[in-house]
């Protein structure tokens, strides 16, 4: 006999699925009849809870002396689909709800207050993003894609913007390019690349399963790898050949999602300008070419 759709979803023993609030007094239930690995990570999710909610897998892996499927099972059998619910959850049961709008704002705050405080978030993500980002990583990845025959682009969700002005930035240099933001395309696309192709993958959390399948199946084929990611260990890591890292505090719990974004478009930005210097006199015919062709669809 068939299970019902909540039981499917739910925990050991036929438990229901996780809901907000019910995170920490589960875990703390369930601690004391887990094996070894399992307690490990749940006295570092009871321990740290604010932490673990910025942490990727691999992060909170490392912290518990623990594997990424052992977190991915101790997530599951606690009845989460998986990390990043857990972590949308246990945010939900620490954090105010005004957080979730921002983290730094009060409910009683000004429209004078607010504004000033999203800025100086978002300056401080670029100034954080420009202290840690390695040049020479910078430099590793306009080598990859001078030498590549053509780019490829990977980008899902709010990544997904800042993948396709990667695109039209490298297309107005004259460089062979494609983005992709669907999943099975990417997947499909990226399967079919080789030596002669370079990628670029974004994403902020660097757990997004979609990307790191492309990403993990380009590097398979031969391709060259880069990711744009925020700092930190994970899962994108293991398969990308250069790494670009931002520094903006966002997790997928929040709607605050121009932190990283400003972050991304900024390594974009100078990734962009270090491409077109690097071949100067082509990116300058092709974007004088490309200036006369958009001219007519100027009044």
């Amino acid at each position: 006999m068939s299970s019902s759709p909540k039981a499917a979803r739910g925990g050991l023993h036929g438990d229901p699925a996780l809901s907000a609030g019910s995170v920490i007094a589960r875990i703390r239930a369930r601690r004391a009849s887990l094996g070894a690995i399992s307690q490990r990570l749940a006295d570092v999710i009871l321990a740290h809870a604010a932490e673990v909610i910025h942490m990727s897998v691999s992060e909170l892996a490392e912290r518990a002396e623990a594997s990424e499927g052992a977190v991915i099972k101790f997530c599951k059998d606690l009845g989460a689909t998986g990390f990043q619910q857990l972590k949308i959850l246990l945010a939900q049961e620490i954090f105010r709800p005004i957080q979730f709008i921002h983290e730094d704002l009060e409910r009683n705050d000004s429209v004078d207050t607010i504004t000033r405080k999203i800025f100086a978030s978002n300056l401080n993500a670029l100034q954080e993003t420009l202290a840690s980002l390695d040049t020479g990583a910078m430099a590793a990845a306009v080598a990859a894609i001078a030498a590549a025959d053509r780019i490829e682009i990977y980008g899902i969700g709010s990544a997904a913007p800042v993948a396709e002005d990667a695109y039209y930035r490298m297309l107005r240099i004259g460089l062979d390019c494609r983005v992709l933001v669907d999943s099975h395309i990417q997947a499909i696309s990226a399967s079919l690349t080789g030596p002669g192709v370079t990628t670029l993958t974004i994403s902020h959390s660097g757990s997004t399963h979609e990307t790191i399948a492309a990403t993990r199946l380009a590097k398979a084929a031969g391709a060259r790898t880069i990711s744009i990611t925020n700092y930190g260990r994970s899962p994108l890591h293991a398969h990308s050949d250069v790494v670009l890292t931002t520094m903006a505090r966002e997790t997928e719990f929040r709607t605050e999602a121009m932190t990283s974004r400003l972050a991304q478009l900024a390594v974009v930005d100078a990734l962009i300008a270090c491409l077109a210097l690097n071949d100067y006199e082509n990116a300058v015919r092709v974007i004088q070419q490309t200036f006369d062709v958009l001219s007519i669809k100027r009044l």
